[in-house]
């Protein structure tokens, strides 16, 4: 799709400022046209202008969703705003290899098979296949057809025995357990360095140095030093390739690693600008890396 920002106007603008409005981050009183309907307000302005405020709203929406915060609506914004328009029931859910669905509704029917015993997987919005079978068992455990679709019949019985307490995550448990498992030392850990860039995407280039350059040499630097200490480390590119972030992520994947670090560079046209910042796993549904969260901790604690 075309990527939309500050400035831009049309249908497609419309659409994004009615999804912002329905989700509440943009209020009724902004620039457009309103039309009632029975899923509640939303703008259909036909030449709908992305203005200051659409614009905020924008970034505090990608904020809330963990993007990339910088106002401009592209493929990943749209999906997730696809994803955050679904609510529980508007819909009828079902395991498809060919179009799997991602959606807040999938996340809502996983979060209440979790309080109720059935999924103990990461909350993340992917009708897959554990949530297929979580679905299945419960529908077998209160005598309905364990068809693994969750249409009318299901959330009607869901809604029934709902948890009066909830909260808590068997899955980050395990994974805690996981952890402890492997014992507190990196010897012997399968460790993926993945160095943004590479290839033709240098990034920025100052006094002939490129963030590539930057990257590749500290990805260098690590690889060495982890070896050193017993970690088995891989990179996940060669020199002169840029995979995407997908194909990064199933690199990391096929070497069953334990950890993967990704190392990025910035830059600004502020000769002030300067800092560190690290990341880890989580999405808005309240799921985490348990893992991450810790090195990621430590990795800041140490640089600062």
């Amino acid at each position: 799709m075309h990527r939309l920002r500050h400035g831009d106007h049309g249908p497609a603008v419309a659409e994004i400022r009615g999804t912002l409005t329905k989700l509440g981050y943009l209020h009724h009183g902004t620039s457009g046209i309103r039309r009632e309907s029975a899923d509640g307000a939303h703008w259909v302005a036909p030449d709908a202008i992305f203005d200051h405020q659409l614009d905020s709203a924008v970034r505090a929406f990608q904020q809330q969703r963990g993007l990339l915060v910088d106002g401009i609506v592209g493929p990943a914004t749209y999906r997730s705003l696809r994803e955050a328009s679904y609510r529980l029931g508007a819909r009828t859910l079902i395991y498809q290899l060919s179009a799997p669905l991602y959606g807040d509704d999938v996340a809502a029917l996983q979060a209440k098979l979790q309080d109720l015993g059935f999924y103990a997987g990461r909350v993340d919005g992917f009708f897959g296949p554990q949530t297929h079978e979580s679905l299945s068992s419960f529908q077998r455990e209160i005598g309905i057809a364990a068809d693994g679709i969750c249409g009318p019949q299901t959330l009607r019985s869901l809604e029934l025995l709902g948890t009066r307490v909830t909260g808590g995550s068997p899955h980050a448990i395990s994974e805690e357990e996981l952890v402890r498992r492997k014992g507190p030392q990196l010897g012997g850990k399968r460790i993926v360095i993945d160095p943004g860039l590479g290839g033709p995407s240098t990034g920025t280039i100052v006094n002939g140095i490129s963030e590539a350059d930057i990257l590749w040499d500290l990805a260098m630097r690590l690889e060495g030093r982890m070896a050193a200490t017993g970690m088995e480390t891989f990179l996940s590119r060669p020199h002169n390739a840029d995979p995407t972030e997908a194909e990064r992520a199933l690199t990391s994947n096929a070497f069953d690693a334990d950890l993967m670090i990704s190392l990025r560079c910035d830059s600004n046209s502020s000769p002030s600008a300067n800092g560190v910042a690290s990341f880890h796993f989580g999405n808005s549904h309240g799921s985490v890396s348990m893992i991450g969260q810790v090195l990621t901790g430590f990795v800041q604690r140490e640089i600062v």
